[in-house]
């Protein structure tokens, strides 16, 4: 089995059935009693973000790309673990287990990971780096001596990686990603329109008609709901696409710097590949309209957006644990 453990989604592939489930990375615990028990997982817990009463906590507990809350994050992988092998009745093989990590995480933070999947009830822990992951589920030929470049754009950390014979040549990661696109958006139509918006609102902005380079005109128009900050009262008011590339425009920025960055720190050779090869996108970020054109404006390189840009990650720890060709990719936990 192998786990894209992601700040936003997981993703779980199993050997023979390939994507078995994409859910959010969310966690609803219910207080009875003093007592915090699980009420929800995944799709069921999503649309509680920012509706709860006090008695219920909608929570996200991976931060960053990283675990912030081990107790949550351990019976979070555990739900998904048990409903990727069809019900907790059937968990009596153990499953070995592929966890992707950022590529940028501390020994403590890969702990906290190999521990919340062991008490989950895997047989062993393996790690693999989250943009060599990418890398071999984009399809790229990363066991080869050729320069290949992946951009990983994820919902915490953006990853940036050149890889070669089935190693990170150069690897760097920013905390920005999804989240912090979603931050912007509220805080710029807070800025702007007086409006208070939530998380899940600043996200279907963003899905709806982000972008990550201004368009001619106002481009598209959508209505946004929320509180007005001057009468406190539920309001409704218009945004633009214009607005919201101007909003995207520093994560934006943060992101194509890393990938300039890298293109500085790269060896000659392989530098001379990426020419030919151009740079993969893959993750969630990579969806963002235009984010191909911003990032190839700022290189000159050519730059694709990977097919399952959102499973990729998931279909290339799962394809290094079965493919012999990939084992040495593998770190014991």
């Amino acid at each position: 089995m192998a786990i894209d453990l992601g700040t936003v989604n997981t993703v779980v592939y199993v050997r023979d059935k390939g994507i078995v489930l994409n859910e959010p990375s969310v966690v609803a615990l219910e207080t009875r009693d003093g007592v915090r028990r699980v009420k929800v997982v995944g799709n069921e817990a999503k649309p509680m973000m920012g509706k709860t009463p006090d008695n219920i906590q909608a929570i996200r507990p991976l931060r960053d790309g990283v675990i912030a809350d081990i107790d949550v994050a351990e019976q979070m992988l555990k739900h998904f673990m048990d409903k990727a092998q069809g019900g907790a009745s059937r968990f009596v093989q153990r499953s070995h287990v592929v966890i992707c990590v950022p590529s940028g995480s501390t020994m403590v933070e890969r702990r906290a990971i190999r521990d919340a999947a062991s008490n989950a009830g895997a047989a062993s822990v393996q790690l693999i780096e989250e943009s060599l992951a990418a890398a071999i589920g984009a399809g790229l030929q990363v066991a080869e001596p050729r320069g290949a470049m992946v951009v990983d754009i994820g919902g915490g950390t953006t990853e940036v990686a050149v890889l070669s014979l089935s190693g990170i040549a150069y690897s760097n990661s920013v905390r920005v990603g999804g989240d912090k696109m979603d931050e912007m958006i509220s805080s710029f139509i807070r800025r702007k329109h007086n409006l208070m918006v939530g998380e899940m609102t600043a996200e279907r902005v963003k899905l709806t008609i982000g972008c990550a380079t201004p368009p001619t005109g106002d481009g598209l128009v959508m209505g946004v709901k929320g509180r007005d900050l001057v009468t406190g009262r539920p309001a409704e008011v218009r945004v633009t696409e214009a607005e919201i590339a101007e909003a995207l425009a520093e994560p934006v920025g943060q992101i194509v710097g890393a990938v300039r960055a890298a293109l500085e720190q790269t060896p000659p050779e392989l530098s001379a590949d990426i020419i030919d090869e151009g740079i993969t996108l893959t993750g969630g970020g990579a969806l963002l309209r235009r984010m191909d054109e911003a990032i190839a404006r700022a290189t000159g390189l050519p730059v694709v957006v990977a097919d399952d840009a959102l499973i990729c990650v998931a279909m290339g720890a799962g394809r290094a644990f079965e493919d012999r060709t990939y084992h040495g990719v593998l770190i014991a936990a």
